[in-house]
């Protein structure tokens, strides 16, 4: 198993960038895939962005594109989301997930898909 624990939310006007952090424990971080999820108040739980365990496929929502960056470094066991350019409808709860696989840029937009979930971290976009 491996847990996952997000950091790195909090309150930032519309415009000012955030960057989220997920740290792996309990298992090696090199062959999970890697997604960032997020639930605003009302909504279902979205797809924002996603990484192969290689590295070298991404995934990024369309509402994201441009603004945030995924990235992972498997020698620290933790993936990134960088966030600039927030807008207020940004504003969520940012889970991270992972799920084991054998290919190494496998990557996926779909919950289903992932095993292992993070408690969730705030994010706030005021206008």
């Amino acid at each position: 198993q491996v847990q996952l624990v997000e950091s790195g939310g909090g309150l930032v006007q519309a415009g000012g960038s955030l960057g989220l952090s997920c740290a792996a424990s309990g298992r090696t971080f090199r062959n999970y895939a890697v997604g960032w999820f997020r639930q605003a108040p009302g909504k279902e739980r979205a797809i924002v962005a996603a990484i192969s365990w290689g590295g070298a496929r991404t995934y990024y929502a369309d509402s994201v594109k441009g603004r945030f960056t995924i990235s992972r470094d498997n020698a620290k066991n933790t993936a990134y989301l960088q966030m600039n350019s927030l807008k207020p409808e940004d504003t969520a709860v940012y889970y991270c997930a992972a799920v084991e696989m054998a290919y190494s840029d496998y990557v996926s937009s779909q919950e289903y898909v992932y095993k292992y979930w993070g408690q969730g971290t705030q994010v706030t976009v005021s206008s």
